[in-house]
């Protein structure tokens, strides 16, 4: 909105001006200061892996999912007893 009220006062002021120049609509930068850095620069986590303050959101992410998802196996795999092999070898010794 502010960035519309903006282009509208410019277009009033230029249309107002006795100038012979045309009117020119320029984009503002308006989302430009978004990229500047506040605080410390983020790292790899390879070079600095006891500190995840330190770093990039994607990698945060990713081993964030990856320790959720050793979690999840190894307690399924803790809760399950590893009944899966044990099956095979039951059915194998039944067949024969």
């Amino acid at each position: 909105m502010a960035s519309f009220a903006r282009g509208a006062a410019s277009l009033t002021r230029v249309g107002l001006s006795s100038s012979k120049t045309p009117i020119q609509l320029i984009q503002r930068r308006g989302l430009a200061g978004a990229a500047d850095h506040h605080g410390p620069p983020k790292v790899n986590f390879w070079k600095d892996p006891m500190s995840p303050s330190k770093w990039k959101e994607e990698h945060f992410v990713i081993i964030s999912l990856a320790g959720w998802g050793l979690l999840v196996y190894g307690g399924y795999k803790l809760f399950t007893g590893g009944k899966g092999k044990k099956e095979e070898n039951l059915v194998k010794e039944a067949s024969q």
